[in-house]
């Protein structure tokens, strides 16, 4: 509970007058059985019919403060809740963002959705029952204890009997609810993530006609998350007729001994019916509580799930750095012996003393095999990931020394995989520049070769993009998001084949930009077609993580076995063609 007392503190006076509030329900549970009770023994009995009025103007002015009450602890129960668990969405949301690719790795995809979406509204859900509850139930629990032992200590001496079994049943659902609720949240992950894999991927899937294999699968994950809801919800259904049974034999039992008791004068009939509704209150009470309990098993599972988020490690962060204010000058790129790969686990590097250096404003070329190592070598110079051994350097300086927003503001990177966002063609340019002109805008657009496809659509830089850029070709894709790079000015700008879905000749017109506009930037183009880095400064080949030649093409043709076999490979398919 300490860990979620930032999040009340600012919705303190909600949180304590929501309840306060509700105890004007509970005192008037507690005085209208009295009341009740007296105008049956004294205004019927005796047809006093002032007296019954009398009894009635008061019952309705406890009824009216019992709305009005009850309405305002709602309302503030309700606010309290809602904004409790909006400041930890966004607590939740805001430590995603910071994670790093590693931290990011630990969580599917769809479990961080679950976390933010259901976990968080279940902890909402038992925050706003909580703060109903939490006066009220006890409240109505022991004052009705209280006015059936004022009105028939012998005749409550039943409830001695009722509570404990009753409470040691909802603390036997609650030990079983809480592991199967655990399982629910899940299956839950689980199923989202593959409805936003097949989402994403619906293109694929329709393309391969896959969609009764992707029907089928859906069906199994929904299948499971509904067995395992099924199994959780048992003890929920279990509930209500234990309490139904609980409540029917006490009753029995209360109107039995009652009746004798009025039989024999030993008790008058409107404490009787008085006494009677204070044994469903109560009994009520323990329903309520019962409930809440369940839910707070449910609850417990998705807040053990919520902490999982809110106290992971970001093993990437910039603390420890020394130069927070240095920013990205000349665009340097050194590596000094590094070594790196994923897992502590894994026994082999990705990569596997790497050296090399990059002068400023320079071209650099990156070829390898696929799975040589050369996406994860460029993710390390804007610390996407850190070294496992060694050190990157960027002017000189470790990459760990930078501030990371420094960092990455002086490096610009192009993906593997590119990614649009919705919204405008423009929206998604000022990425790169937020506060960019429209010159500079279709600037960089131009040097991307994007300018006139963009100028052919009817709204222009104003044309709506549909998720991930759906309604643009993979090479338009391609040209926006470099585009979107170059309106940053970056000091580096790392290209990871970036235009393989771009023809030979626009690939040639984006050179030549860059070669003109990006002088003083230094450039690193991962490609897999030998043509698209042969003009560059130098050549890095990767071969299984190891660098096997750094040099020009012409110097690479003549001492390395690798790049030559690739050049010769796709000379001699160029021929064929």
């Amino acid at each position: 509970m300490r860990q979620y007392w930032k999040y009340i503190r600012p919705h303190l006076l909600y949180f304590i007058f929501g309840p306060l509030l509700m105890l004007s329900e509970v005192a008037g549970e507690i005085v209208l059985p009295t009341i009740m009770a007296t105008m049956i023994d004294v205004g019927i009995a005796n047809n006093n019919i002032p007296y019954v009025i009398s009894r009635m103007a008061i019952m309705f002015g406890c009824i009216c403060v019992m709305i009005i009450g009850g309405l305002g602890g709602h309302y503030l129960s309700v606010t309290a809740s809602v904004a409790f668990s909006a400041d930890i969405r966004k607590d939740v949301f805001k430590k995603v963002q910071s994670f790093s690719f590693k931290n990011i790795d630990k969580f599917s995809t769809g479990s961080l959705v679950t976390r933010l979406t259901n976990d968080i509204t279940q902890i909402q859900n038992i925050t706003r029952m909580f703060l109903i509850m939490a006066m009220r139930s006890p409240g109505m629990l022991i004052g009705g204890i209280i006015m059936a032992l004022r009105l028939n200590r012998s005749l409550a001496a039943i409830l001695i009997i009722v509570i404990p079994l009753l409470g040691l049943t909802i603390g036997l659902l609650m030990y079983n609810a809480y592991p199967r609720f655990n399982v629910v949240q899940k299956k839950l992950d689980g199923l989202n993530s593959g409805i936003q894999e097949n989402i994403t991927n619906v293109r694929v899937i329709k393309s391969f006609v896959r969609e009764k294999f992707e029907i089928d699968k859906f069906r199994r994950a929904n299948t499971d998350l509904k067995d395992s809801t099924l199994n959780a919800m048992k003890i929920v259904i279990c509930t209500m007729p234990v309490m139904t049974l609980a409540m029917n034999i006490t009753m029995i039992m209360t109107v039995w001994n009652g009746g004798n008791l009025v039989v024999a004068g030993g008790m008058d009939v409107g404490n009787l019916t008085a006494f009677t509704t204070y044994i469903v209150q109560i009994l009520m009470s323990l329903m309520m509580v019962s409930m809440l309990f369940l839910q707070s098993s449910r609850a417990a599972a998705s807040s053990k799930r919520i902490k999982e988020v809110l106290n992971t490690v970001v093993d990437l962060t910039d603390d420890n750095s020394s130069k927070k204010d240095l920013t990205v000058e000349r665009g340097e790129v050194e590596f000094r012996n590094v070594c790196f790969k994923y897992y502590e686990s894994r026994k082999t590097n990705i990569l596997d003393n790497i050296n090399f250096k990059i002068n400023p404003g320079e071209t650099v070329g990156i070829i390898g095999a696929t799975g040589s190592g050369k996406t994860s070598l460029v993710q390390l110079i804007p610390r996407l990931y850190d070294v496992t051994q060694g050190e990157v350097l960027v002017d000189g300086v470790n990459v760990k020394d930078y501030s990371i927003r420094h960092l990455r503001d002086g490096v610009g990177m192009v993906l593997q995989k590119n990614v649009l966002f919705s919204g405008t063609i423009e929206d998604n340019l000022r990425w790169g520049d937020e506060n960019a002109t429209r010159e500079e805008i279709e600037e960089a657009a131009d040097n991307a070769q994007a300018d006139d496809f963009v100028k052919s659509f009817t709204d222009g830089y104003n044309t709506e993009l549909g998720q991930g850029g759906v309604n643009v070709s993979g090479g338009q894709k391609q040209r926006l998001c470099i585009a979107r790079a170059l309106l940053k000015k970056p000091k580096i700008l790392i290209l990871d084949d970036s235009t393989s879905a771009v023809d030979t000749a626009t690939e040639a017109k984006i050179r030549h930009a860059f070669a003109t506009t990006l002088k003083d930037t230094t450039k690193i183009i991962i490609a897999q077609r030998i043509s698209s880095i042969m003009d560059a400064d130098k050549i890095l080949v990767l071969s299984e993580g190891k660098v096997t030649g750094f040099g020009t093409h012409d110097e690479l043709i003549k001492t390395n076995d690798e790049y030559r076999d690739i050049y010769y490979s796709q000379v001699d398919e160029e021929v064929s063609a």
